[in-house]
């Protein structure tokens, strides 16, 4: 009886059966191992968390230990459970002021119920899955809300900072704060003083010496620094007082108003996903820009996120530990420090642990004093000079400003409710800013309307109509995105009456009461959403012949100025949504992270079947997508310097060939003449001879479509010729670098013109299958992964940390998710 091997759905038997080389079976329990880079980001991970989560829990006036706990869990908990791996959990400063807020209303152990509580809710959203429903939360709002935290805890550690006790709000703060001057501690302002010192300069040290001394955590230096120069001069000062664990108290049931500890569930909630959401988000942009990373960490699993913060705040309050939340600073420290996956965020937990076990005697001598100032530090770093230029450029300075004087004069809960209410307030106003302009060019009237044509615009909307003299010929542009019934029915009405009284009105732009996104379903064309030309069976019956050289002269002259006229839609239309990433790319230089070699054929629509934008794609175009074999005999120079620019000066991260249905050029190939004229054409189809005869030796076995034959024999040469393709690219000298290097991947794609469907070439050893991608599915998604050889033509496959997914690198999609930066700690 023969084994059976079990193989993919997708898999079919090669040409050769090979049987697979035995392998010995696996004894004993698989062997955990972490890697060296995950050991030392780790520590470097560990020597920040260890001051900060002391300093915080300092601020929020909860037990010392409490820090430490909510340090330990974040790592170990929601490092193993959360979706994004290389995120570090633990106390952060965004949940300073509220934690404190809490504390002095219910007490310690019922704000640890409070956690308890606000993790089961973070549980909850994670099972429904709305995670990304929390990034659509104004960035201003969120960039608001911590700066107002920021400022509350500057404050309050200031107190402590000259020797005195913080009060419990920022206004009494600030009151008490020329009494506070008058009654200076020099001890204490001395430890201060050189924590800050020690804070600001670690940083900028210069030379050898300092890129080597900058590799240890200033804030490891400046409290270690600060509290042995306190320890050697013998400066009395309050230090740190960790009780023993056995009189740790753990958490016990809220007592109160039902309201009240709803909306204080709530707001940990809120605050917690929300920066743990935006945090992950960050670490994916750090994640990308890592070279060493592709394939080996997966984008995050946001909803798994939730659910792994949401566990570990019921650990930690259940523990009596602080709210837990992903945190900026050990997050961007653990990616820099070359982590590569979840383990690092775990053993920092574990070190944590050992040294609040074995390290009670050295942290006790550390002077509050000094934990004051590193927070204090801290706060003043989440007032983010970044932050206040990007809402100022996008003019939502308004919202940030409200929402971080709510937080800091009547709370985070109402802060943020304040900055929600003016974010609709300007987001409405917003929409009543339609600009309707009326002026007359060449007896032509023109109204031009920019904006969104809602029933707010109205009146303005009549007005400007009303000014148009009866009779006159007039052009209506419609520049906005969506017109409402209010405002269609104005505009319907008004030409009516304009037309009965002789005058002539055009509407340019879309068709009155869709929206942009629609197909026009005018006549018979269903383009227009992305083209303002009319080569598309718009303008003419289908049973119209096309245009022809007989045609008149006047028509002709007409179609003649189809250019000019798709260039002013664009200026009118599109250049004012992409003139700010253009003059980035202008400034900055292109640096697009893909070549992508494909057909002059004019239906093949590079930008639309990636969706990608300026600066995406390095875009070659030819007759077939040819790539020559190079050398200057059988060489073509273009498409080689095109290339070797990609490769060797853009630094491409992959190629891909893209052949599509219907290819004009493999249908002459099929159907050349040998003795004909050496034409143009027959001279550059040279280059595609090879698959023509890999098709004919290999009768086209190998290069197929994942569940169905080619259709006929040009379909069949159009797949052979991508991977033919593939292996002329392999003889040129720059690619064959990058591909030994590890530094480039290349890639097959297959466009049926008539299907709108892409496929991408999932195999390469014994079969050559071109896999369907499915709407709405990633690549990886569907479980099609190829083979990846020394070359990795087909992206390969890779493990994203513990989610179980699988991610093809180099997907000739740009399309990202856009997110802003991480918050500060």
């Amino acid at each position: 009886m023969s084994a059976c091997v079990p193989t993919r759905a997708d898999d079919t038997a090669p040409a050769h059966h090979v049987d697979p080389p035995h392998r010995p079976p696996r004894r004993g329990p698989r062997r955990f191992r972490v890697a060296g880079a995950d050991v030392s980001a780790s520590i470097a991970v560990f020597l920040i968390a260890l001051p900060l989560s002391l300093g915080i829990a300092l601020a929020t006036g909860a037990p010392l230990q409490a820090g430490l706990v909510a340090a330990a869990v974040g790592g170990i908990v929601a490092g193993r459970l959360g979706g994004c791996p290389l995120q570090v959990s633990g106390p952060a400063a965004g949940l300073t002021v509220v934690t404190a807020d809490l504390i002095q209303q219910y007490g310690w152990r019922a704000t640890c119920a409070i956690t308890v509580l606000a993790g089961i809710a973070q549980l909850g959203l994670g099972c429904l899955r709305v995670a990304r429903t929390a990034l659509a939360v104004s960035p201003a709002i969120v960039h608001g809300m911590l700066a107002g935290i920021g400022v509350t805890i500057a404050v309050a550690q200031l107190h402590i900072v000259l020797g005195g006790t913080p009060q419990s709000s920022v206004p009494d703060n600030l009151r008490a704060l020329p009494a506070q001057l008058a009654d200076l501690r020099p001890a204490a302002v001395s430890v201060s003083a050189l924590t800050l010192a020690l804070l600001l300069l670690w940083p900028r040290l210069p030379g050898r010496t300092g890129d080597v001394l900058r590799k240890v955590p200033a804030a490891l230096v400046a409290v270690a620094g600060s509290t042995a120069v306190a320890a050697v001069v013998g400066l009395r000062l309050p230090k740190v007082d960790l009780p023993s664990w056995s009189s740790h108290a753990l958490a016990a049931l809220p007592d109160g108003p039902v309201l009240g500890l709803v909306a204080a569930v709530l707001t940990i909630t809120l605050v917690c996903s929300v920066q743990s959401l935006l945090g992950a988000v960050a670490v994916d942009k750090l994640v990308a820009a890592r070279t060493d990373l592709p394939g080996r960490v997966g984008r995050s699993d946001l909803d798994r996120e939730l659910l792994g913060q949401g566990a570990a705040n019921i650990a930690s309050g259940s523990l009596g530990g602080l709210p837990i939340a992903g945190v900026a600073v050990r997050s961007t420290a653990n990616v820099n420090a070359g982590a590569v996956s979840r383990n690092s965020t775990m053993l920092h937990g574990v070190l944590v642990v050992v040294a609040t076990l074995l390290m009670v005697p050295a942290l006790e001598l550390i002077p509050l004093a000094s934990l004051a100032a590193l927070v204090m530090a801290v706060g003043i770093q989440m007032v983010s000079l970044h932050h206040i230029r990007t809402v100022t450029r996008h003019r939502e300075v308004l919202v940030y400003a409200v929402t971080t004087a709510g937080v800091v004069f009547f709370g985070v809960l109402e802060g943020v409710a304040l900055g929600v209410a003016v974010a609709v307030g300007v987001a409405l106003h917003r929409l009543t800013r339609t600009r309707i302009t009326h002026d007359e060019r060449e007896g032509v009237h023109h109204v031009h309307v920019r904006g969104q044509l809602t029933f707010l615009a109205v009146p303005r909307l009549s007005r400007v109509l009303h000014l148009v003299p009866q009779g006159a010929d007039t052009v209506v542009e419609l520049d906005g995105s969506f017109m409402d019934h209010a405002a269609f029915e104005t505009l319907q009405d008004w030409q009516k009456t304009h037309t009965v009284q002789g005058g002539s009105v055009e509407i340019t732009g879309r068709r009155p009461g869709t929206r942009l996104s629609e197909p026009d379903t005018s006549g018979s064309c269903r383009c227009r959403p992305w083209t303002a030309w009319r080569n598309h069976q718009c303008e003419r019956p289908r049973s119209a012949p096309p245009p022809s050289d007989a045609m008149p002269t006047a028509v002709r002259a007409a179609s003649g100025q189809e250019l000019a006229r798709g260039i002013s839609a664009f200026q009118r239309n599109t250049a004012p949504l992409v003139r700010g990433e253009l003059s980035r790319l202008a400034r900055e230089g292109q640096r697009p992270s893909q070549l992508f070699l494909t057909c002059a054929d004019s239906r093949l629509v590079t930008s639309m079947i990636t969706s990608s934008g300026p600066g995406d794609l390095f875009v070659v175009r030819n007759v077939g997508n040819l790539v020559p074999m190079p050398g200057e005999e059988s060489g073509d120079d273009s498409v080689a310097a095109a290339i070797e620019y990609a490769v060797d000066v853009l630094k491409v991260r992959s190629i891909t060939v893209c052949g599509h249905s219907g290819c004009g050029a493999m249908q002459a190939l099929l159907s050349a003449d040998p003795s004909g004229a050496r034409t143009p054409l027959k001279r550059w189809l040279r280059h595609a001879l090879p698959s023509l005869e890999r098709l004919t030796v290999d009768d086209g076995s190998w290069a197929r479509l994942a569940g169905r034959r080619p259709a006929d024999a040009v379909e069949q040469l159009c797949l052979t010729n991508v991977v033919q393709q593939l292996e002329h690219l392999r003889a040129h000298d720059a690619v064959a670098r990058a591909l030994r290097a590890g530094e480039l991947e290349l890639h097959g794609m297959y466009f049926h013109v008539g299907e709108a469907q892409a496929y991408l070439l999932t195999g390469m050893e014994g079969d050559g299958v071109f896999t369907v991608v499915r709407e709405g599915e990633e690549p990886w998604e569907s479980g099609e992964t190829g083979g990846s050889g020394e070359s990795r033509e087909t992206g390969g496959s890779g493990e994203s940390g513990e989610t179980g997914e699988s991610r093809t690198a180099g997907s000739p999609s740009s399309a990202t998710e856009s997110a802003e930066p991480a918050p500060t700690e």
